[in-house]
């Protein structure tokens, strides 16, 4: 199975090892479908070069490569550390507003609120859970004083991941609303917004696309990260506001006990799904590939079991922006992909579901396209094409996941690079 013929779609992302017009370019032929660009630490200058380089090749090349810019969002982080910092056990380590050089009996704390969010007992996970302390008090002032459960070394400017705690940041925040409007200025495909909690979130990111004057001319698309318990709770009333989700495993292993990620994978799957909106798999998928020619066994698996899951994309993150093979490693997902799709047990996994909620002013195009689906499959037939201006019927029909093949046909090219990343899509 060719690139052409594979349905699930592949996501890398670009950094240091993929800046070159040469880098992109490897990565799109190798079978990239989608370009990420993280604006956790995005250069404007090294952006729009990027931006320009993407066009070109899809210009050139034939290509429809899509272009997602994903938002920082607010990571709590401590400051920095003196060198050769280590807590133990039972060690206290007290929390501050105040900017210093931090040791291992006192760090700076990004997060202004802290103090007054955090409650006795609750945990704080540091560098990705490698640390774990429990809070002791708070002033609910300034400084929050912890004590250590599992230790380990504490370095400067680690992220803070707080599971038991109400959050008071926007999932805006000051840096994300230039990025987001530096994104719509390059005219971007998509914007993936980080540690969505509730439908407000994906809604305050609405209004500010929409006094946007290109925001104006087309909405564009968002995906909402799903990486903390809340998002997970309040699935129904973000996928009722988004454009689709990404199951960004990473932090989310970090907020929920990490034997809880595979059940929660498949159930945000499905029900995204039954919206008819894409969902992307994304977090150490072929994390071993940043530094080997060859991928583990389980992550093969893993790789394999999200798309049997039924997601419309697997992302590679580190594996593309600072491994040694980033050409390779999207060769190496496309052939496990192409090979999982190609096995009998992927069609009886993949089956047409009825959108939810099907009693809208949608409610004959949604029927139209379920059953073309259905005709299609019983047919025999090679391909469903549809004409779109908007590109509603073509996320209908890739979310009944059909045999055939989906070719969409729009006078807008901004539509046709965003339904790139759809399951199924040629665009």
């Amino acid at each position: 199975m060719n690139n052409n013929q594979r349905k699930t779609k592949i996501i890398a992302t670009l950094g240091p090892a993929t800046s070159t017009k040469e880098t992109i370019l490897n990565l799109v032929q190798a079978g990239a479908n989608v370009i990420r660009i993280n604006f956790s630490h995005a250069d404007y200058d090294l952006v729009k070069k990027n931006v320009e380089i993407i066009r070109e090749i899809n210009a050139e090349y034939g290509f429809s490569t899509s272009i997602l810019g994903d938002l920082q969002g607010p990571k709590l982080r401590i400051g920095t550390v003196e060198e050769g910092s280590y807590l133990n056990p039972g060690d206290e380590l007290t929390f501050t507003n105040e900017k210093i050089e931090g040791d291992s009996t006192r760090v700076y704390m990004t997060y202004e609120r802290f103090p007054q969010d955090v409650k006795a007992g609750e945990r704080i996970l540091i560098d990705d859970g490698k640390l774990v302390l429990e809070v002791l008090e708070t002033n609910n002032k300034d400084t929050v004083r912890a004590k250590t459960i599992q230790g380990g070394p504490l370095s400067s400017k680690k992220g803070v991941n707080l599971p038991n705690t109400h959050v008071s940041l926007p999932a805006l925040t000051e840096k994300d609303i230039q990025d987001a409007n530096f994104m719509l200025d390059l005219e971007f495909d998509w914007i993936a917004l980080s540690f969505v909690r509730h439908a407000q979130d994906i809604l305050d990111l609405k209004k500010l696309i929409s006094e946007h004057p290109k925001g104006k001319i087309f909405r564009t698309p968002i995906i909402a990260k799903i990486e903390k318990p809340e998002g997970v709770r309040n699935i129904e009333e973000i996928l009722m506001e988004c454009d689709g989700i990404m199951v960004a495993r990473g932090d989310l292993g970090v907020e929920v006990p990490m034997e809880e990620v595979p059940t929660i994978q498949k159930t945000l799957v499905q029900k995204t799904r039954l919206y008819s909106k894409p969902v992307i798999i994304a977090t150490q998928m072929m994390e071993t590939m940043m530094n080997s020619l060859t991928p583990t066994r389980a992550e093969v698996n893993d790789v394999a079991n999200s798309v049997l899951d039924g997601a419309d994309a697997v992302m590679l993150s580190g594996e593309t922006s600072v491994g040694k093979y980033p050409s390779e490693v999207v060769k190496t997902m496309a052939k496990i992909v192409s090979n999982i799709e190609n096995s009998p047990m992927y069609d009886r996994y993949n089956t047409a579901v009825e959108r939810i909620s099907c009693v809208d002013d949608r409610y004959v195009t949604d029927m139209i396209c379920y059953s073309a689906v259905r005709i299609a499959d019983k047919a025999g037939a090679k391909a469903i094409v549809t004409l779109t201006h908007s590109g509603y019927t073509a996320f209908q029909i890739s979310a009944h996941r059909p045999n055939s093949h989906i070719i969409v046909f729009s006078s807008n090219r901004r539509v046709l690079t965003m339904l790139n990343l759809l399951w199924g899509v040629r665009a």
